[in-house]
């Protein structure tokens, strides 16, 4: 099948798409965020792949992938006009973002890919479990355990798990 819009039509419709800010992915996970109180996340993070939400202190990335433009497995299908340029286009993506996955991995943080079919009602609140269940997860292990005191021989002092404390002003 061909394409129903004329060339310039079809530019001036694709230029409307955004990087950030979609309605159906972002602003419907902000929403949800905000209805299942899921706090902490900050977007456009300076951080490699730009992910859509960062939750800094649990080193958590968190990446909403449009169904179409990174190749759903239940909703990818491919344009049938210009079939080489998307099929390129398309796979360039899937490798970006397994390219990105790892290296955010191998400097210590933990991603998270949403599909923006995943937002849906029937599926929200899975999708906000595993969200919360992450970061659960990773806040816990944040959590300092009781601190062990043991006496110091310096005067007005005490060992905190290897740091030195000193009671009352220097």
């Amino acid at each position: 099948m061909t394409d129903t819009l004329s060339a310039t039509q079809r530019a001036k419709q694709m230029s409307r798409i955004r990087g950030y800010g979609n309605q159906s992915t972002e602003k419907r996970l902000i929403a949800l965020m905000r209805e299942f109180h899921v706090t902490g996340w900050r977007r456009r993070a300076i951080l490699l792949g730009k992910p859509d939400f960062v939750f800094r202190t649990e080193r958590v990335a968190l990446f909403v992938d449009g169904c179409f433009w990174h190749c759903c497995p239940r909703h990818r299908r491919l344009p049938k006009s210009k079939v080489t340029f998307w099929r390129r286009k398309l796979l360039g993506n899937i490798r970006r973002d397994r390219l990105v996955t790892r290296r955010l991995r191998a400097r210590g943080w933990t991603v998270l890919r949403v599909w923006e079919c995943a937002l849906s009602r029937h599926q929200a609140s899975r999708t906000l479990a595993r969200i919360r269940r992450t970061l659960a997860k990773k806040r816990a292990k944040k959590m300092p355990t009781t601190a062990k005191v043991w006496p110091c021989p310096q005067k007005g002092a005490a060992i905190y798990e290897g740091v030195i404390k000193r009671s009352g002003h220097a």
